[in-house]
């Protein structure tokens, strides 16, 4: 591996190979958007956080918006001094030092790997239900009950979405744009339809629209909004893939940051729309199809698309197939990237910095990404069905993690700017300073509240909740990996790589 001297760089920042001018800002929001995966994200997360928070689901993810948006500047602004596919792990040790940065960095790993293997497990129950629906055949459903054939056909999704990605980004955005298109298509006629259903009293379900929903003071307790919290940050989780490929687009240093706050608020408006419409028409009780009935929290759109969309369901199901299949495609450039700039900066072993030169892609970490997320979920599925859900219940902890991390690294690598304008003292300090306090909370709050073993599955290990264990464990295993890289490759931990640093432009481009 090529050791790279900071000295000789900007900032310490060093190109790793990728291909460049491959993506303009339309591209990079569709990406983004994909890895958020609308369609996957509200079929999963609508039920638990209406257990949460009942009829003020539009306010809890309004609330939930703010943190995402702050934390998006705090991104912007790093990215405009130093745009690099590693992001958290890059920015944390240019602020922090090797140590917290590389924990950064094992936090975005972990919340991306974990996840990949959730979006092919989603893919695999909606794959052979789109199946079930075509044919006319309700058995070939419940294939993906058979243990065997689900995984096999999980790691098949997987080894697709890495072959897409090792084709570079070219190939990604030509999938991301058929996939993406008719996911919010699908997405917006299912809004018209029920809103049609809700406004015409057809639905014994249905219940008017009112204002109150959007007042976040009527959520009865802080454990109740902190819950909601912990599951709408997830649902707007995944934005950030538009930062990793910073060094893949095209336009200047601005690209990736305008496509990261303008997925956010495009995300906002569509999941509001289909918030509001699905209430109205399905209601928050615990009959029928009430978002509150135990056997259609876990997947809503599933319980609600027949009712709503009569004829045209089966679209809602291929929606959500395309969509966590669209999702595992993108999602995987993130991590790939993080392990790329791991190993380019000597974190992890050089390996991991290999690029492809037909391609120009991250070519072993992209494999690496997909065999480790492929893996997990195999040995999930094997062990427990309750052991993968809870997994995915503590995604909340390490998405906190290292989007607080980034958001404090931002007010303090510019800490000796942020006086030099008001512009500066908002987007520097105020924005990201405040982000990163509510991230924080939430952490502090869903780890307070994880360790019984009530939330979650009801799984324990001597008393202690197992979403607790696996989501502190998992940062717990990052330190010990940590450790032996320190011991391995001590050269970037002692800053010889990538140096603590302050920025040297006081405005950004």
């Amino acid at each position: 591996m090529e050791v790279h001297d900071p000295a000789g760089t900007e900032h310490g920042i060093s190109g790793k190979g990728l291909k460049t001018g491959q993506l303009g800002l339309l591209a990079v929001v569709v990406l983004g958007i994909s890895s958020v995966a609308p369609a996957y994200s509200l079929t999963s997360s609508l039920g638990p956080a209406v257990n949460a928070v009942g009829l003020q689901l539009p306010a809890i993810f309004i609330v939930a918006f703010i943190p995402m948006i702050l934390v998006a500047f705090a991104y912007r602004e790093l990215n405009a001094d130093s745009p690099d596919s590693g992001t958290t792990f890059t920015w944390a040790t240019k602020a922090f030092g090797p140590f917290i940065g590389w924990m950064g960095g094992w936090g975005l790993l972990a919340a991306n790997i974990i996840v990949l293997s959730n979006l092919a497990g989603v893919a695999v129950d909606f794959f052979y239900l789109f199946l079930a629906q075509v044919f006319g055949n309700p058995d070939l459903a419940d294939l993906t009950s058979n243990k065997a054939v689900n995984i096999a056909t999980c790691l098949a999704f997987v080894a697709l979405a890495v072959w897409v990605s090792y084709r570079g980004l070219h190939a990604t955005k030509l999938v991301q744009y058929a996939m993406v298109g008719f996911q919010v298509v699908v997405l917006g006629v299912f809004i018209v339809m029920a809103l049609t259903h809700a406004s015409s009293g057809d639905t014994p379900t249905a219940i008017a629209f009112s204002w109150d929903w959007f007042d976040p003071t009527k959520i009865s307790s802080f454990e109740q909004f902190a819950a909601g919290m912990s599951l709408a940050v997830f649902v707007y989780w995944g934005w950030d893939v538009c930062l990793t490929v910073n060094e893949e687009t095209k336009g200047g240093k601005g690209t990736a940051g305008k496509a990261g706050t303008t997925t956010a608020i495009a995300v906002l408006g569509l999941y509001i729309a289909v918030i509001v419409a699905t209430m109205m028409v399905a209601g928050v009780g615990g009959d029928g199809i009430g978002l509150n009935n135990p056997d259609n929290q876990s997947n809503i759109f599933a319980a609600l698309a027949s009712p709503v969309m009569g004829p045209l369901a089966i679209l809602m199901s291929l929606a959500v197939l395309a969509g966590t299949a669209s999702s595992l495609q993108s999602t995987m450039a993130s991590p790939a990237r993080s392990l790329l700039a791991m190993g380019h900066y000597g974190a992890l072993p050089p390996k991991f910095s290999t690029v492809s030169k037909r391609f120009g892609s991250p070519g072993f970490a992209t494999i690496m990404a997909g065999a480790i997320s492929g893996g997990f979920y195999a040995i999930m599925k094997v062990v427990s069905e309750n052991v993968l859900n809870d997994t995915i219940m503590a995604l909340g902890l390490m998405i906190c993690f290292y989007y607080g991390m980034t958001a404090f690294a931002c007010a303090w690598y510019f800490r000796h700017t942020v006086f030099s304008s008001v512009r500066n003292f908002f987007m520097r300090l105020l924005f990201p300073v405040i982000g990163g306090v509510v991230l924080t909370l939430v952490f502090i709050q869903t780890a307070a509240d994880s360790w019984s073993p009530d939330f979650g599955s009801g799984s324990e290990i001597f008393g202690v909740g197992l979403v607790f264990i696996i989501g502190v464990g998992i940062l717990v295993l990052g330190a010990v990996v940590m450790v032996i890289m320190a011991r391995v490759r001590p050269g970037f931990f002692r800053g010889e790589t990538l140096r603590q640093d302050t920025p040297a432009l006081v405005v950004p481009e």
